[in-house]
Formats: C-alpha cells, structure tokens, sequence
C-alpha cells in the first residue's frame, strides 16, 4: 500500500510553519534523536556488518520519486526461459542496528517515518536512512536479496532470499521511467518492469485482489507557496508496486511454512458493508450486476468521471480495518489473508521506513537458511502489533493533519466565496451532512448546514464557512443559482470549471 509523498521542502509562511510546529506537539511526535543514538549510527554507518555473498555485478536500479534518498529497494529484471527473473534487493538494516542499543530502542518508540511538508521524522538517523543504509548509486551496500523465478504467466516459480552485498548502477524517478516505457526507449531490465507488472495485475485480477485507483490529495510547493494538487498514480507506479506485493506475498508464504511470523492481514468486508456499497452504486447511477464481483466493478471505473471517483472514494472504506498478526511454533492463523491483496502477505520491503519490516525480514532470512529465528526477534515478536498500530495512527494523523493545514491556508481569507465540487460521501444518519470534493483548488472538506439530502456523486455549489487551521475547513450548500467566483481564474473562467 503506497505511502504518500509531500514532496516540498521548507514551510515559508509562518502561519504554516508555526501551526505544523503544533501538530508535531499534538501528536507527541519525536524529536531530534539523543546524542547516543546518533553516535552509534555513526559507528555502524562506518562499520557495518557485512554479508559473505557478492552481487555487485548486477546492475540494479531504484525507482522512486525524484527527491526521494531513503530508498529500501532495488531491482533487476530479466528472463529466464520462458518466464522471468526478479532480484529485489531490500537495505539491509540489521545490518547497521544492533539488537538492544540505544538506536534500536529508539526505532520501537519511532515505529514509523513520518512526512511532513516542511521535514522529514525518520526512522533511522539521517547517517543511516539517506547514506549508509540507503540503496543509493555510489557505492556497494549491504541488503537482503530476493531472487523470485516466475513463469511466463507471471506466476511464482522459485524463491530464494539471502544477505548480500549490492551496487545500485541508476536512480530512476517514475515520470522519467514511464516515458521511457511510453516512448519503448527503454532497455531490457526496465522494460520487463511493464511487462512483469502487467502480469501481476492479470494475476490480482484472476484472484479477486484490489487496487483502489482513487486520486490524492497531494502537497506541491510553487514559488515559495503550498498548494494542493489531485494526483493518479503513473502506471510505472502500479508496477513498481507490483514488484513488492510479489515479494511481500513471498515472504508470507515463507514464514506460514516455517510456523512463525507477522503478517499484514485485513477480514473479508461484511455482508452490512458491501450491502451499504451497492446502495451507494444505485444513488450514483453505477450498474453492478449481482453476477459481477466487487473487485472486478472496481477496474470498471474511471475515476475521471465524479460519480466514479464519488463511488471509488466510498470503496475505501471496506479496506479499514488491517493489521499485524504475529504468530509462532507452528500455530499459523485461521484467517491469514489480507483481502485486499486477496492472498497472506506481510510488510518486508521498507525496513528503513517501517520497523516490523526488519523482522519479517529475519524470520524469512531464518526460515530459508534452516535456522533458528533469533532470539531477538522472539522475544519482541509479540509487543510488534500494538507498536505498529499506534505508529501507523499517528502516521495516518500526521498525513490529513498536514493536507488540513494546507487546504486552512489556501483558503484563508475566502471564506463566504462559492465553490463548486461533487459530493463524494453522505452520511448515512443525517443526510444534510457529508464530504465535498472540489476540482480547483484541490481540496476535500466536510459539508453541512443544507435543508435537503446531499446529492451523493452529483455536481454541488458549495459556500466556504469556515478556513482555519486550528479547526479546519468546512462548507454549506450555497442557494441555488448562486454563481460560482471568477477570481483569479484566466479569462474570468468560473474557478472549478473544467
């Protein structure tokens, strides 16, 4: 599940940094990391613990987005007879944190990096989380190397995972990536990316699996100002995702045989909810035939079109609901599938922005090798769940926290302006109140204060009420035949015309 980038640097406007400050306070946020810690990264990032095996002499890559230095994978891809190869190589981080110092305390009580538009919380001390450890092109670095063999259907064949030393040779952002891809200028290694990509999605398809293709919010940074921007992800990007559900479905399979492990796992959506999605269809004039399966109506839409993109966004709701479940000694747990990936599957490919990463990865490691699982990954096995719920709140916070803050900004000063948007969630209990998406600027708030039943996925001139960052942004149905504002727009075009 991919996270979100606020790709800006640096919070110009004072009220904005200021009430950024804030939020980090509210949300107990950690601070710069103590002295010890940052000494033994230091240490570590000097010496790490080197694997035996060698292959850096095969040319991986990394796909990020451009500004990106934390990177925790790379790949190469090639054919094998008729099928494919995959190497994915994963930093390596045991590498460079020794089990019960001071920073490996101080990664249980982060749990998670966190993004924010004006600076980055992370994991790991910078020494480690953007140099040494980071699969970055200048020089060789210590990882986990996946080799996963797959048929010429995309299917898995083979895997193997082992310690070993790796040189990443380019790093490639996905714009770049995919208009290599569009333009068929690119070479084998990257080319396969498409290729292999498109399988798996044929493959997540054929097993009733999920990719919710719902626009984001998304914070830019344009001369010096935050704005907010509604972003699809590249097909690079699916792919590029492609490749690590594949690994992480592997590692999942690896440790349900070996008896022991931590798997990400979400119940099957009930009866209640899928019934309350199909009203939701009917409102919004979406066909869904009984014979046709929730996940296959999800590739039917285009979330381009309001009415999809209003359902799309409702759909969100049945994949609440995930989390950690550890266990060990062969009793392996009745529901072990993540129901939107419609398979077992665990978190292993971001050990240096995730911590639970790091040990799925060392029961893996384990398990392939016919050892015993460490001690120190036993014994802290249990307390991983409650850990990562409560960093994965606060992550979730932080994240609408910043776009609240922004979207407070952008509108400061307009309110009693009309707007118009499309309504994209209803309450269920009282009509009158529910979500508002405008088209420009990009922001999704609530809305409330109308006679009559909000028009679920129509088309809505909405009154600005309120913009302020310390409590929010909030709209009102404006009367009709008010007439959108023209402020700003080139040649007085109506702001959210398309």
């Amino acid at each position: 599940m991919p996270r979100r980038h606020f790709r800006v640097t640096g919070a110009r406007e004072a009220p904005v940094r200021a009430a950024l400050t804030t939020l980090r306070t509210e949300l107990d946020v950690p601070d710069a990391f103590p002295p010890e810690v940052l000494a033994e990264a230091a240490r570590t990032a000097r010496k790490p613990a080197l694997p035996a095996d060698d292959a850096t002499d095969v040319p991986f890559f990394t796909l990020d987005p451009p500004a990106s230095t934390d990177l925790d994978q790379a790949m190469h891809l090639s054919r094998r007879g008729t099928g494919y190869r995959v190497r994915y190589a994963i930093a390596d981080v045991a590498a460079f944190v020794v089990p019960g110092g001071a920073l490996d305390a101080e990664t249980h009580r982060r749990v998670l990096t966190l993004y924010f538009p004006d600076e980055r919380i992370p994991l790991h001390p910078q020494i480690l989380s953007e140099a040494a450890a980071s699969l970055l092109p200048d020089g060789p670095r210590p990882a986990t190397l996946w080799t996963i063999d797959l048929d010429a259907d995309g299917s898995t064949r083979a895997v193997d995972v082992r310690r070993a030393l790796v040189r990443s040779r380019a790093k490639l952002d996905y714009a770049a990536v995919q208009g290599q891809l569009d333009a068929e200028t690119a070479e084998e290694p990257l080319a396969l990316l498409r290729t292999i990509g498109r399988l798996r999605e044929q493959l997540e398809q054929d097993r009733g699996g999920i990719s919710l293709a719902v626009p984001e919010q998304e914070i830019v940074e344009r001369a010096g100002r935050y704005e907010l921007t509604y972003r699809a992800a590249l097909p690079a990007e699916n792919w590029n995702a492609q490749i690590s559900l594949l690994t992480g479905m592997a590692a999942a399979e690896i440790m349900l045989a070996h008896g022991t492990g931590v798997l990400r796992t979400l119940p099957a959506a009930p009866d209640g909810a899928v019934g309350r999605l199909r009203r939701t269809a009917t409102a919004l004039h979406i066909d869904w035939p009984h014979h046709v399966s929730y996940a296959a109506l999800i590739r039917s839409l285009d979330p381009h079109i309001p009415r999809h993109a209003a359902f799309l966004q409702e759909c969100t709701t049945l994949l609440r609901g995930a989390s950690y479940t550890v266990f060990r000694d062969g009793a392996v747990p009745e529901h072990p599938t993540h129901a939107a990936v419609a398979s077992p599957y665990t978190h292993c490919t971001a050990p240096l922005r995730r911590l639970v990463d790091r040990y799925a990865t060392e029961i893996c490691l384990a398990a392939t090798a016919g050892k015993p699982v460490p001690d120190w990954v036993l014994t802290e096995l249990d307390a991983l769940p409650a850990r990562m719920t409560e960093g994965t709140r606060r992550s979730n916070a932080a994240e609408r926290g910043c776009v609240d803050l922004v979207e407070a900004a952008l509108l400061a000063g307009r309110v009693g302006e009309v707007f118009e948007g499309c309504v994209v969630d209803v309450d269920d209990r009282q009509p009158t109140v529910g979500t508002v998406q405008l088209e420009t600027p990009a922001v999704v708030a609530r809305v409330t204060g109308g006679r009559d039943p909000l028009p679920l996925g129509e088309r809505l001139r909405v009154r600005l009420t309120e913009a302020d960052a310390a409590t929010g942004v909030r709209f009102a149905p404006a009367e009709p035949g008010t007439m959108v504002d023209t402020a700003d727009e080139p040649g007085g075009r109506p702001r959210g015309a398309p």
